[in-house]
This record gives structure tokens, C-alpha cells and sequence, in this order.
């Protein structure tokens, strides 16, 4: 494409735009109350995976899309990792070409329905909407907006697929299935090559499908992306462990000439202290994954998950939420959050925490587990928890918890599931001796192509680039390696 800001700015000197702001003040627009999303009932919905936000009935959608004011500088687009252009589809829905809208988005974004529900647009998109930079109120619901176009896509029945180039017979193998695959995958089509994704557990999607509840995301949501990218070309192997099942050099032989590695980080993260190799004490990726990927809430499936009376979740960010608020949809009395730090402090989004709240999530902030203890049969059944303060900040920006000193006490707990952090799947590291990879054992890319500083055919994105990602962050990651990977293509082609 051609100059970014040139595009905008012809977009926006359209005739039908230029009719759409002059047919509403800026005053009117500007001093209407942002909409809120409708929502199940929490005593409803934290019995089931009923989706708790509802979506947007469509003249609430056209009246939020009439509050955008489409700036001739579009500050929202600077906060969007994949590029949407924002104001562009916003106009759409406020003029009802709602299928044009979704449209809009899938030009740049290969997920514009499970965007639309887990991407933090409050510090991304949101965050740099004018609303909120210049006039100090609340931002444009972009993402509300993102998801209504999607979802109004999806149930018209007249979904469009990308248009592809011709097909340039070229081969890409793409590792892993979820968010950086995905996009990376979209965008490789979309320049004409012959993409094939491989991905290593039974389901595509990788931690959409097994990472994030239903009751957040869908399954048929992710399913409904996935087969537009399968009419797109892009091609699927399940069951696949690049490195395991074949080695990138059985794939070269194949005839595959360039990869993207999107494998995440897989690898839990413990806290190392007394008693965490009880029964009950699960990582969140084991928990959830049961739960999400292999429907271990159902007693029709041999894959079941120990449901606690008790359920501690330790951590604070959305992995934890996801894992709390499931506990309590499995029946649990008591399902808490213990925390080191305050709920400031904590990395979740907003909307997790306070929909949390309203599911009777207990909070106990400001405290951190010591020490577990077991029955007779070597199941957890209570754990030592320690009162914190807060200090001065430490190297993350955020105040630094201090033990109390005598503030110890016992907890009953009959399943705890630790949240504190995972680390990049090793395995495709492992079996690339010439791969340069830090302490942390994430890939060593050029941050602005994605490609391996030391293996010019492998670029990589998302978790295992980044030890820790949003699922927009890690699509913009592959959005970038795409191109990275086309640029190193052509770039071959023209020196033979």
C-alpha cells in the first residue's frame, strides 16, 4: 500500500465521509454519553459459559459510531497493533453498511470478532481515541463497535473472504495456530503463498481455544475466523510437533522456503514453595486446558478436572480471572483471588476484575501463599498465606509487596491453581542449535521484520518473541513477520 498517512487522507476526503460529518455537529457528537454493553445477569451467568457480554443491538451501535468524529489525525489508529482503519469502519456502521464495515476490518485484522472481545482496547486503541486524549472523556467503543460488525457479519450469512493474489506456488510454514499464527497466515495468503499452519494439539486456535473461556470467547466464534482463513487458502495439520513429528529440515526438503514461529509459551510457571506438587494444585494452562480444549466440566468426557469446594487462584492478571470465574462456574462456594500486591497493581483488565466481582469472586489482595499442606492422600487442603504491604516501586513500574511480619495465617483450600507467569515453549528452540535465543529462552528477532537474527528463513512473533502477550500484540507481531517474510522472498527471487 501506498503511503499510509496519503491513504488516510483520501479516504477520508470521500464524498460520502465528508457528507457524514457535516450532517452532525461536533458539539452533538461530542457531548453524547458513550453506550455500555449489555450483560447476562452475574447469578446467571456464573453457573454457565454464557457469553457475558451480549453485543450491541444496531441503532445502539449506529449512535455510538456517531459519536466518532473522524479526525483528520486518527490518534485511535497509532494505539492499534494491527493497523484497523478505525474511523473508516466506524463511518460505516454510523451510515448502516454494516457488512462494508466488517469488511474494513478484515483488511487488516484476520480476527475481527474475538478482537472485538478480548483485546484490551482501553490501553491500546481506546487509550488514544481524541475522547480521551483532548476532551477527557470516555474514548469511542471501538471495540464494541469491532465486535458488532463481526458478529453482524457472521449471523447476515454474506460473509466476504479477503481477496488473495494469484497464487505464486511458494510454500510458508507457519508453527502454531494461535493469534501471531493466524494473522501471519491471513496476510502470506493474502500476498499469494501456499501457507500451511501446523499446530500441535487436536483443535486450531492454540490459546484462543484452550487459553480463554468460553464464556469470554466462543469456540464457534474462533471456528467461524478459522474457516474464513481456510477459504482464504491458508491450509491445516493438526497433531503436529514441529521439531518432534518433523524437523524444520524435513519440512525444507518438503519444499517450504521460509516459517514463522508463533509456538506461545506453554511452559507454566510455579512459585517453588512447600507442598505445589499436592494433588489439586494445577498451573492455569493445565486447568483451563482441561476445562476449554478438553471439556473436562462435561462427566461424559475421560478427561475430567478436580473441582474444589475451595478454590485459590493466585495471581492477578486476566489468566487468573479466567481461571477464578471458571472454578466458579464448576461449582465452587468459595473461589478466590489472592494476590501479592493491590487491585491498582493488578495487570488484569477493568472489565475482568469488575465482572469478576459481580460473579462473587472473593479478592484477597495484598497477601501471598507460603507454604501448602495435604490430607491423608495427598491432596491439598489448606495453604499458609502471608499479609503484604507495599514499598517503593520495583522494576516494573509497580510498588514492590513487603512481607508483615507475623501476619501468617491458614486457608482452606481443596484446589489451587497457579497463575504467576508462563515461559516460551521450548521445543522449537531446542531443535535449532543455530537459533539465537535469550536467558529467557524467547527468540532473538529484528523487531520491526520478526526475522531470526541468526537463521534468515525463520521469523517468529507473539509469546515466544515476547515471553508475554495480548493476543492483539502478538497479531501485529504477525502481521509484521508476513510482510518481513515476503520482503525476504522477493528479495531471494531477485538475487537468482
Amino acid at each position: 500500500m501506498e503511503n499510509i498517512t496519503d491513504y488516510l487522507k483520501e479516504e477520508r476526503s470521500q464524498e460520502w465521509r465528508d457528507e457524514i460529518r457535516k450532517s452532525m455537529k461536533t458539539k452533538e457528537r461530542t457531548t453524547r454519553e458513550r453506550v455500555s454493553m449489555p450483560e447476562e445477569d452475574p447469578n446467571i451467568r456464573n453457573k454457565s459459559n454464557l457469553e457475558v457480554n451480549r453485543g450491541l443491538e444496531t441503532d445502539v451501535a449506529v449512535l455510538e459510531a456517531q459519536r466518532c468524529i473522524d479526525c483528520a489525525n486518527p490518534t485511535c489508529m497509532e494505539g492499534c497493533p494491527v493497523g484497523i482503519y478505525i474511523p473508516k469502519f466506524i463511518k460505516k456502521i454510523e451510515v448502516r453498511d454494516f457488512l462494508g464495515a466488517a469488511s474494513v476490518l478484515k483488511e487488516t485484522n484476520g480476527l475481527p470478532a474475538v478482537c472485538g472481545r478480548v483485546c484490551p482496547q482501553e490501553k491500546q486503541c481506546e487509550a488514544s481515541c481524541f475522547y480521551t486524549l483532548k476532551l477527557k472523556k470516555p474514548a469511542v467503543a471501538i471495540g464494541h463497535l469491532e465486535r458488532f460488525a463481526a458478529d453482524y457479519e457472521r449471523n447476515s450469512g454474506k460473509a466476504s473472504v479477503p481477496k488473495v493474489n494469484e497464487s505464486n506456488k511458494i510454500k510458508i510454514g507457519v508453527v502454531g495456530s494461535g493469534p501471531a499464527g493466524l494473522a501471519a497466515a491471513g496476510d502470506l495468503a493474502k500476498f499469494g503463498y501456499d501457507v500451511t499452519v501446523f499446530e500441535a494439539l487436536h483443535e486450531i486456535g492454540g490459546v484462543l481455544k484452550y487459553g480463554i473461556p468460553e464464556f469470554r470467547l466462543p469456540n464457534d466464534i474462533v471456528d467461524f475466523e478459522i474457516d474464513n482463513l481456510m477459504k482464504m487458502g491458508v491450509k491445516f495439520r493438526t497433531n503436529f510437533l514441529v521439531g518432534k513429528t518433523a524437523s524444520f529440515e524435513d519440512l525444507k526438503a518438503e519444499g517450504f522456503k521460509a516459517f514463522f514461529v508463533g509456538s506461545g509459551a506453554g511452559l507454566p510457571r510455579f512459585m517453588n514453595i512447600p507442598g505445589e506438587n499436592y494433588n489439586g494444585i494445577f498451573s492455569s494452562n493445565e486447568y483451563l486446558t482441561r476445562v476449554n480444549l478438553m471439556n473436562a466440566a462435561n462427566p461424559d468426557y475421560d478427561t475430567p478436572v478436580i473441582s474444589g469446594k475451595n478454590v485459590a487462584v493466585i495471581g492477578g492478571g486476566n489468566t487468573a480471572m479466567d481461571s477464578v470465574r471458571t472454578a466458579k462456574r464448576l461449582g465452587a462456594k468459595r473461589a478466590m483471588i489472592i494476590y501479592r500486591r493491590s487491585e491498582e497493581e493488578m495487570p488484569a483488565r477493568v472489565e475482568e476484575v469488575k465482572h469478576a466481582k459481580e460473579e462473587g469472586i472473593e479478592f484477597m489482595n495484598l497477601h501471598n501463599p507460603l507454604e501448602y499442606y495435604a490430607d491423608e492422600n495427598g491432596r491439598v487442603k489448606s495453604m499458609k498465606v502471608q499479609k503484604m504491604e507495599l514499598g517503593e516501586p520495583d522494576a516494573s513500574g509497580r510498588r514492590r509487596p513487603i512481607p508483615i511480619e507475623g501476619s501468617e495465617f491458614m486457608l482452606e483450600a481443596d484446589t489451587v491453581v497457579v497463575s504467576v507467569g508462563v515461559s516460551p515453549n521450548p521445543i522449537v528452540p531446542s531443535s535449532l542449535p543455530k537459533l539465537e535465543i535469550t536467558d529467557w529462552g524467547t527468540i532473538v528477532v529484528d523487531k520491526e521484520t520478526m526475522q531470526s537474527t541468526t537463521m534468515p528463513e525463520l521469523f517468529a512473533g507473539g509469546d515466544i518473541v515476547r515471553g508475554g502477550a495480548t493476543v492483539i500484540l502478538a497479531m501485529g507481531d504477525g502481521r509484521k513477520a508476513a510482510a518481513g517474510i515476503h520482503k525476504y522472498i522477493q528479495e531471494k527471487i531477485k538475487a537468482n
